[in-house]
């Protein structure tokens, strides 16, 4: 029996989606939802979730291990956890984490927003260890055993055309998939041989601070206006390059002392995103009149941008009342340009 922890198979970044023939038995397409990775281990006393981290994930998804259970003991899946948000129209990646702050209201949240298990592989059944075979082995393996198996308990899509996997960023990307997984479907499970191509899109946004010091900045804080006026914090970049930190240099000027400045001193780690870390973040708050040109993956909730976005170029030729509007629930369009 195939015991826990597994560590599960990683995706490194590709900036264009791959053509059939780059993968050595030809490439598989499966949507990349926004969730958590998590493999399933039934077992006859139970099942056992793991994080993709190791962590244990059962305790707070007691509706994804009921449905589980149901399946033959050795049976061991690669999968992601998601959240459907009936009345946002797509994935929540919030509700996930709620499931392990509710505390005493886990099971209040556990009935107002049940969880899926998306299954995308099959490491183990009852005849042993599977992770030797072809994906195109353990593929029809997965989908025989699913079949008919609860709607929390769904099969991840594939395809192998790759035509095909294009159209589907047209109709999963709005409703929370970040883009796309490519397998070799003569792959064999290791720790690493797939690939993620994620869709992203160029906007603008209005720098509030900088990590770092102004002379040499090393990331930048975003934001954008809401309908009052008040500038909403939005997001964080990637470390700046040496020019782009030049570029900032010239162009962003520090609040004068004693001036307001509408976020908190340092930003809140929960701002960032930083579950798992608990720092705050000291920053040096600038005049909000810098328009920046940042590139963005579909990763955004609750009026911000989750992953760190890329920053391009300072857009002096924008004023900051062009940037669009902050919306809580607004969901950046992804550009086909960029899926090509």
């Amino acid at each position: 029996m195939l015991r826990p922890p597994v560590e599960l198979m990683r995706a490194a970044g590709v900036p264009e989606l791959p053509l059939p023939r780059m993968c050595r038995g030809g490439c598989a397409y499966e949507p990349k939802w926004d969730g958590w990775r998590a493999a399933a281990f039934v077992r006859a006393g139970g099942v056992f979730l793991q994080s993709r981290s190791s962590k244990p994930l059962a305790p707070y998804f007691p509706d994804v291990v009921a449905h589980l259970s149901e399946l033959p003991a050795g049976t061991v899946l690669d999968g992601e956890l998601i959240f459907f948000d009936q009345r946002a129209g797509r994935t929540s990646f919030a509700a996930l984490h709620r499931r392990v702050t509710a505390g005493r209201g886990l099971r209040r949240e556990v009935a107002a927003r049940p969880a899926t298990f998306v299954a995308f592989d099959l490491l183990h059944d009852e005849s042993g260890d599977l992770r030797d075979l072809p994906l195109a082995q353990r593929r029809p393996r997965l989908e025989e055993l699913l079949a008919g198996a609860p709607a929390a308990l769904p099969v991840c899509p594939q395809t192998g055309d790759r035509d095909e996997a294009l159209l589907w960023l047209d109709a999963y990307v709005p409703l929370g998939c970040e883009g796309l997984v490519v397998k070799d479907r003569a792959g064999r499970y290791r720790r690493t041989g797939w690939w993620k191509y994620k869709v992203r899109d160029t906007v603008e946004a209005i720098v509030g601070g900088v990590a770092g010091d102004l002379g040499h900045p090393t990331a930048l804080l975003l934001g954008r206006r809401d309908r009052h006026g008040r500038l909403r914090y939005v997001g964080s970049t990637t470390p700046l390059t040496a020019p782009q930190r030049q570029e900032i240099a010239q162009h962003a000027k520090a609040v004068a002392p004693g001036g307001r400045h509408p976020w908190p001193q340092p930003l809140p780690a929960a701002w960032l995103g930083r579950f798992d870390r608990a720092e705050p973040l000291p920053y040096v708050p600038v005049r909000p009149d810098v328009v920046a040109e940042v590139e963005v993956d579909q990763a955004f909730e609750n009026g911000r941008w989750r992953h760190p976005v890329r920053h391009r170029r300072v857009r002096a030729d924008l004023r900051p009342a062009d940037v669009a509007r902050w919306e809580v629930d607004a969901v950046t369009p992804a550009r086909a340009a960029t899926r090509r």
